[in-house]
């Protein structure tokens, strides 16, 4: 009886983390999603539009940090939950919390260009990535989901976040390489904050491919 009560609490305190850790990937969803929004704003000349986007994304990131704070609260209750997967799932929430953080920063970067004009093939390109970077994320959530009740599949969604990163990371390569045209057309100090925020984009889909490497640890687990 005493096995199978200590089996139902480590049971519960897994499924408390793993509900914890996809609130918060739903929050750092949302990150990325008002980063996509401000882009696009950003890109067709609304300004005030895009302040208002990213002012919903400094929101949704303070979130983020709540979230990781109740996980790591939670994981801490007890000695009930195996080592390696507690260690696991604080390293899956750490990276959620980074990736909201790098989106976070490439929305600062988007706050201070303000009105300074970006060549629209620039503004294109970076409305590609922030559109992909939804992409990753969602796959990454869509993952998290299976990872108890469907370990293959949340295997399967964890390798398709891998591919959208390497297409995000050719499309920032692509970016970088228009520097070089649109040098002459562009003053020095916006195209280092434009640079700041393509670096951050490529950084939180680097992220979001590293947080779905601990995925699949987890669901090979389940």
């Amino acid at each position: 009886m005493e096995k199978r009560s200590y089996g139902w609490f480590e049971k519960r305190r897994r499924t408390k983390g793993l509900e914890l850790a996809h609130e918060q990937i739903t929050k750092a969803f949302d990150t990325v999603t008002w980063l996509n929004k401000a882009m696009k704003s950003f890109s067709e000349g609304n300004v005030k539009e895009a302040k208002k986007y990213i002012e919903n994304l400094y929101k949704a990131e303070e979130e983020v940090d709540r979230l990781r704070t109740d996980v790591f609260m939670e994981l801490s209750k007890g000695a009930a939950l195996v080592a390696d997967y507690r260690e696991d799932l604080l390293h899956l929430v750490k990276r959620l919390d980074t990736l909201a953080d790098h989106t976070k920063d490439a929305a600062r970067c988007l706050e201070m260009l303000g009105e300074a004009k970006i060549p629209e093939e620039l503004c294109a390109k970076t409305v590609y990535m922030t559109s992909r970077l939804v992409d990753t994320a969602q796959t990454l959530r869509s993952s998290i989901e299976k990872i108890s009740f469907n370990p293959s599949e949340a295997i399967e969604q964890a390798k398709k976040v891998g591919e959208i990163e390497h297409d995000i990371d050719a499309e920032y390569l692509k970016a970088k390489a228009l520097f070089v045209k649109y040098g002459e057309q562009v003053n020095c100090g916006t195209m280092v904050i434009f640079d700041d925020l393509i670096e951050f984009i490529e950084h939180a889909a680097d992220m979001c491919a590293d947080t779905a490497d601990y995925i699949l640890v987890l669901s090979s687990r389940e």
